[in-house]
């Protein structure tokens, strides 16, 4: 380790944006040489910087780094957010991923309006998020491992160090006598990342001294490749849309090459901000949903998310409760009506009905009374004629006169009588779903 290693870390933010920066802070060596050198840079600029440490509570010693970080960020005249998160125990994918996902929640949820959170990862780290990507047998996006920038909450995500060794940080480090914390849990093999980094990765570069560099460079070419692929995959996904964002053309989708199908399906999902489609996911998209007969709503759900394939179309939304059995409520249209399952109904531009009407789920059966025909119709079979996918209709809430003439479905449907009373008041019905 040299003096030169250091002064590579001034190097590296050298390019530093204009701009409100913060600084994701643990207290460990990475994070410290990261706030040290950016907030260094930064007050020679006259710039804002701030740190921002999350607590997961994970660790019994999780309080006594908050308040390592605090000294610090007091000693050195910064200001220092701390958030405190949940970690999802049970989750799936073991601690490390729960603790990154609810770390990377706060920072989206908490990042200021144009701000650049600069986290500390380096070319280590990025050389063991390939091999674990690999791994896991992802593709070229995946193998693009980290980026050096992404859209983050309201503002950017910034890795400034993904080019510089960690011997580097280590340099800067002696060089201007920082303190940090070493967590004894990265010393615990039993995680993915840190097997890889006290037991595979020292053999590789045994053999190979230069594996880290070449990690890199393959990851970097692979986040190019990446790049060439969305522009193809973003015109795609316009051909396959429909007029619903969240539907797409299942004739269109089986026009693609089953590996861009593959990439448009998930970029859509990516863009309706659902949780990512797992492999399994586009397996059964191609297996039960693509060919499934048009009337037979064919579903994939995943993590409180789900498509389903009706007619010609796929739809995807979060997964949405059941309506209570048999459920009712008096509405008089003074104050929007909650709906049992999220959503309203509101009554604009005009004041109240003229008698409380009953909101209430569909129970099967129901006729309306269409304005301009002479007889009622059946709401099943209307709701079909309209294209009205069959999930969605059991949860249109019906409003109904207290003597049970239907009077309005959602703000689809209208009957002659409470359309002719809206069009009086020039008022409407809106509903929420």
């Amino acid at each position: 380790m040299s003096v030169s290693n250091a002064d590579a870390i001034t190097l590296a933010l050298a390019q530093t944006p204009d701009a409100p920066l913060c600084v994701a802070y643990s207290g460990g060596l990475d994070s410290t040489v990261l706030l040290h050198a950016l907030a260094a840079r930064a007050r020679s600029r006259g710039q804002r910087v701030r740190a921002w440490h999350v607590h997961h509570g994970l660790h019994p010693n999780a309080d006594d780094w908050a308040r390592h970080c605090q000294q610090i960020c007091d000693r050195d005249g910064l200001e220092l957010t701390v958030s405190r998160v949940s970690v999802a125990r049970e989750d799936g994918d073991g601690p490390e991923a729960a603790a990154r996902r609810a770390r990377h929640a706060a920072f989206e949820a908490g990042l200021g309006e144009g701000e650049i959170l600069a986290l500390a990862h380096h070319r280590d780290d990025q050389a063991e998020t390939l091999l674990l990507r690999l791994l896991r047998g992802s593709g070229p996006d995946g193998l693009a491992a980290m980026r050096p920038w992404r859209d983050c909450g309201r503002g950017r995500l910034w890795r400034p160090l993904l080019a510089l060794p960690r011997e580097a940080l280590q340099a800067y480090a002696q060089a201007h006598g920082l303190r940090w914390i070493d967590d004894p849990s990265n010393q615990e093999h039993r995680y993915d990342r840190n097997f890889l980094r006290h037991r595979v990765l020292p053999l590789l570069r045994e053999r190979w001294p230069q594996a880290d560099a070449a990690f890199a460079a393959s990851a970097q070419l692979s986040g190019e490749a990446a790049r060439l692929l969305d522009g193809e995959d973003a015109q795609a996904l316009a051909r396959v849309r429909s007029l619903d964002p969240q539907a797409l053309s299942r004739s269109a989708l089986l026009a693609l090459p089953a590996a861009r199908r593959a990439r448009v399906l998930r970029r859509w999902i990516a863009a309706l901000e659902l949780p990512p489609l797992p492999a399994q996911g586009v397996m059964r998209i191609e297996t039960d949903l693509l060919p499934a007969r048009a009337d037979a709503e064919a579903e994939f759900a995943w993590q409180g998310a789900s498509i389903r394939a009706w007619r010609d179309l796929l739809h995807a939304q979060p997964q949405r409760p059941a309506w209570p059995e048999n459920w009712s409520h008096a509405w008089d249209g003074r104050a929007p009506l909650r709906l049992p399952c999220g959503g309203q109904w509101r009554l604009e531009n005009a004041t109240a009905f003229d008698t409380p009407l009953l909101a209430h789920a569909r129970r099967g059966g129901e006729r309306i009374a269409l304005p301009g025909r002479a007889h009622r119709h059946s709401l099943k079979n209307l709701l079909q004629e309209l294209g009205v996918p069959p999930w969605e209709r059991a949860r249109l809430p019906l409003l109904s006169s207290p003597q049970g003439e239907l009077l309005a479905v959602g703000d689809l449907v209208y009957s002659a009588s409470m359309d002719a009373w809206l069009r009086e008041r020039a008022a409407r019905l809106h509903w929420t779903g």
